[in-house]
């Protein structure tokens, strides 16, 4: 298995300066998300750029997933205030009913897990993978066919889906002792 945390590690590396647009406006706080296992067809991934509305620019790796599936999912936010900790997190896809995602993509900071890829070609021309972003021509790429990723933890600034189903969903405002993160 190639660690995740290579792969990310080289995109990053591989990303152009700045020139790449963000879909929407991003809050400019991250955010975690853990999955005991994630299942993909269709993994896309380049060089991003996440803006926020006042024009800072951070650099992401952007992962595009066709389908995906995501068994025991955690997110979670610090939101916390002076003296309070506050954490928001959402809990889903338990009970062997994992939570579902089409066209998910997601800008993040990292990615950490042991990952698997199917048919895997790394170092394309991110601009000939029909990418959901802008990228600029002949920047670093890489698409499989399919990957799984077990022990999932990501640091993320945005992320989307066409459909985006969280089976048992639970969400919760966590303060005080109580307010951990995913991990």
């Amino acid at each position: 298995m190639v660690p995740a945390t290579v792969v990310a590690g080289g995109i990053v590396l591989g990303m152009a300066n700045g020139a790449i647009a963000a879909s929407f406006a991003v809050s400019g706080q991250t955010f975690k998300v853990g999955a005991s296992k994630l299942e993909g067809t269709g993994f896309k991934q380049y060089g991003g750029i996440a803006k926020e509305s006042d024009g800072t620019q951070h650099p992401v790796a952007v992962s595009e997933i066709a389908d995906a599936k995501l068994y025991d999912l955690c997110q979670s936010v610090n939101a916390s205030i002076p003296g309070v900790p506050i954490v928001l997190t959402i809990n889903a896809g338990g009970g062997g009913k994992p939570a579902t995602a089409t066209n998910l993509l997601i800008d993040m900071d990292s990615l950490e897990g042991d990952a698997r890829f199917e048919n895997i070609k790394i170092g394309r021309d991110a601009a000939s993978m029909n990418p959901a972003q802008p990228v600029v021509p002949k920047s670093f790429g890489q698409s499989a066919d399919a990957v799984t990723i077990t022990d999932l933890e990501q640091v993320a600034r945005s992320t989307s889906a066409g459909v985006f189903t969280l089976n048992g969903l639970k969400l919760k405002v966590n303060v005080g002792k109580d307010a951990k993160e995913c991990f």
